[in-house]
């Protein structure tokens, strides 16, 4: 077996991780646990393009592309809310932009997230999530010109 996981595999990984735990509580404090592992971000990152529009805390999200896949990098002034985009860095971090924008993420759903958390913070859960579907578009759109598929710009001459 490869090194490298399926966004599936590790989206299941998370999904067990959290069914070890009884309470709310206990789930919440595990979250808030993987916020504090998120390594830091650099401060030279920390502007307001790199903003998640749609949180009500301040999120800050980069992403990079190398050799085929996308890599982000995130930090937020909210301690909950960086154990969450700490969850979609690992699940998303290191595949390609289209396994990226192909992902159902239903492990956010599976854990209890989406029911647990308050409406404002799930809303900016969702936009974190549009925010990288969205660098890894960006990323597979310019991918694509600059390796010679310009058949429209072609057609129209």
């Amino acid at each position: 077996m490869s090194d490298h996981k399926t966004i599936q595999e590790i989206e299941n990984e998370i999904v067990e991780e959290f069914s070890l735990f009884d309470s709310w509580d206990d789930k919440y404090e595990y979250v808030i646990d993987l916020g504090k592992k998120l390594p830091l971000l650099e401060e030279k990152h920390k502007l307001d393009e790199n903003k998640v529009r749609g949180c009500q805390s301040t999120v800050w999200l980069v992403a990079d592309y190398a050799n085929g896949k996308v890599h982000f990098k995130a930090d937020s002034d909210a301690i909950i809310v960086k154990g969450l985009i700490s969850m979609l860095i690992r699940v998303l971090t290191n595949h390609t932009p289209d396994e990226i924008i192909n992902a159902n993420l239903d492990f956010i759903q599976k854990i209890g997230m989406t029911t647990h958390l308050a409406q404002t913070r799930a809303n900016g859960l969702l936009a974190m999530v549009k925010q990288m579907k969205n660098y890894a578009l960006a990323f597979k759109i310019k991918n694509s010109m600059t390796h010679g598929e310009r058949s429209a710009e072609t057609k129209s001459n």
